[in-house]
């Protein structure tokens, strides 16, 4: 009898197999296909650098330089000149201020009001042909910015002092050479003076500064002599 060849029938792969493997080949199709192109990628913002302070110029120093010139000159402009009865030598202003100075120096607001005298009487003196120069003109301007706040309160009058006696002596040196004496002295008294009023020491010094430019001014009021 012959032999019968029976095979066993081959099972078929799982389903679920096939559906996984499907997924794969899915997943890495798609990652290949979508993802982002390094060239799409958005490029970091490049920091901008902060600008740059304007640079100081001719221009912007001008402009500085005419700003300060125009706030010395309203200082100027508003000390008290005196009406049109003075002469051209301010001897009424000189008079005022040696009249100031030989009153009473513990008396409120002695000091003040003889420093305040003393800068009128010799800023229009600057004016004169024969003492304007440089040097006299940086001195006036010297004064009036240390006057400019006298009426503040707490403000000393050291720096006005000091100012008053450094536009004498430049004057003394462009016109009166004779002065010479009283100019340094003057310079010197300053030096020392407190720009206060509170002590009879103090008051004294006071006194004495203003009887001194009183007198010094009323020379620099007077012509200059031709040799």
């Amino acid at each position: 009898m012959a032999d019968i060849n029976i095979q066993r029938k081959k099972s078929s792969p799982s389903p679920w197999l096939l559906v996984l493997l499907a997924a794969v080949v899915v997943a890495v199709a798609a990652y290949f296909f979508l993802r982002p192109d390094p060239a799409d990628e958005p490029v970091p913002p490049v920091a901008t650098p902060e600008a740059a302070a304007p640079a100081t110029g001719p221009d912007t120093l001008a402009a500085a330089a005419a700003v300060d010139q125009a706030t010395r000159r309203a200082a100027i402009d508003s000390i008290p000149q005196g009406d049109a009865s003075q002469d051209a030598g301010g001897s009424e202003t000189a008079a005022a201020l040696a009249t100031q100075a030989a009153s009473d120096p513990a008396a409120p607001g002695y000091a003040l009001n003889g420093l305040q005298k003393l800068t009128g009487v010799l800023v229009s003196l600057t004016d004169r042909d024969d003492l304007r120069d440089p040097t006299t003109t940086e001195q006036r301007d010297n004064l009036t910015s240390a006057t400019a706040r006298l009426g503040e309160p707490n403000t000393s009058l050291r720096p006005g002092f000091v100012a008053a006696a450094g536009l004498i002596r430049a004057m003394q040196q462009k016109a009166y050479p004779d002065l010479e004496t009283q100019a340094n002295a003057l310079v010197s008294l300053a030096g020392q003076l407190s720009g206060r009023s509170a002590t009879a020491a103090e008051q004294h010094q006071n006194q004495q500064f203003l009887t001194q430019a009183a007198a010094a001014v009323r020379i620099l009021s007077e012509p200059k002599q031709l040799n």
